[in-house]
């Protein structure tokens, strides 16, 4: 038998700031970790990778215009980080304050010289638990930049194709490169719905085989993990249409056509949280029939067993009364009392009486079918 799910529902506490503060302030929380900056430059032909202590000179670095840059930030508890992005890469500060406040859906905006987007990574954790995190773009001509709340490594797999030069990552622009970045996202997303979907099919089994509490908690717990990931994938598909219909030239005709794959994928995924919510309440439903025809079925016994010994409790309770026929003192005869009391083997009449009424209710209930 299968044994009960152990991961749990994670709901993260975000820290923010006062309310009524000023709009476009970056808020830097003080649990947040400091930045690690990677610097990957790529054509046609090279590849290199870089670690930076800091941006103040990525304007000198980035200077080669037939090349492409791809700028990974980790950790945002850097208030100098932002400055640079705001004085010299004179970023908007509402751009800055989103990507630092890291609760927002996935959205595309479009900005004077650069575009700025919102993606949310999900995964599962070790403990089963759905790990939820931000990731921000802001793409200029030759330049992503890319921002992450962990150090986590979720990006690898776009990492290796640059490295390996693989399709058109290193020719296909900043645009291209950003794309490939959410589509990988949007790829996890079918991983973490691969697993819900083996963890709805033990939990059916455990529905189907000896349904206890804990049936109807999983499933629970799986339903609402799939709203949470429903409140994803609903914006990050309006955002892939966005790009669709943006004129913007940092996003090439040829990218909008793999632009509309990512879009295609999130109507899929549309379809499978959809169809697997329905799944979800249609078990939970089913666990409380079965749980209601079982007490049914308690109940019946109950009344049955009720049915057979209530006239028998009547014929004891009648005889149980102890009104004599003759007072015992004065020998003297009341009339109207139960002259049954001094029959001869009245005792063993009485008993045969009682269980013939009981077979007689018994084959009458047998005959209604109500043993089956």
């Amino acid at each position: 038998m299968s044994k009960p799910l152990r991961f749990k529902h994670k709901k993260k506490r975000y820290a923010l700031p006062e309310p009524g503060t000023t709009p476009g302030f970056v808020y830097i929380d003080v649990n947040s970790l400091k930045p690690k900056i990677n610097l990957y430059s790529f054509s046609a032909d090279t590849f290199d990778v870089v670690e930076l202590n800091s941006l103040r000179d990525i304007a000198k670095r980035t200077k080669d215009t037939s090349a492409f840059y791809w700028v990974e930030i980790k950790g945002l508890n850097s208030a100098e980080l932002f400055n640079v992005f705001s004085e010299e890469l004179k970023i908007h500060k509402l751009v800055l304050e989103d990507i630092t406040r890291t609760y927002h859906r996935p959205k595309f905006e479009e900005y004077e010289g650069y575009n700025f987007a919102v993606s949310r990574m999900l995964r599962l954790g070790e403990d089963g638990g759905l790990e939820n995190q931000q990731v921000s773009f802001i793409q200029t001509k030759n330049v992503l930049y890319t921002f992450q709340e962990t150090y986590d490594d979720c990006l690898d797999a776009v990492r290796n194709r640059l490295r390996e030069g693989k399709g058109n990552i290193r020719i296909g622009g900043t645009g291209y490169l950003m794309y490939a970045i959410m589509d990988m996202i949007v790829d996890a997303y079918f991983s973490v719905l691969s697993e819900w979907s083996e963890d709805m099919d033990l939990i059916e089994d455990r529905l189907l085989a000896r349904p206890d509490k804990s049936v109807m908690y999983d499933m629970q717990l799986v339903k609402r993990n799939l709203i949470a990931l429903r409140r994803v994938i609903w914006p990050e598909r309006d955002k892939m249409n966005d790009i669709l219909r943006t004129d913007s030239d940092l996003i090439s005709d040829q990218t909008k056509m793999f632009i509309k794959d990512a879009y295609d994928h999130c109507v899929q995924l549309m379809d499978m949280v959809e169809s697997m919510k329905e799944i979800a309440s249609s078990n939970i439903d089913m666990y409380l029939s079965i749980i209601s025809n079982r007490m049914n079925e308690i109940m019946k016994v109950l009344t049955i067993i009720s049915s057979i010994f209530i006239p028998l409790t009547f014929i004891a309770g009648i005889y149980g009364m102890n009104f004599a026929k003759q007072d015992p003192v004065t020998g003297k005869i009341m009339p109207g009392n139960m002259p049954e009391l001094y029959v001869a083997n009245g005792y063993e009449y009485t008993l045969l009486v009682m269980a013939f009424i009981a077979l007689v209710q018994i084959i009458f209930f047998w005959r209604k079918g109500w043993f089956k």
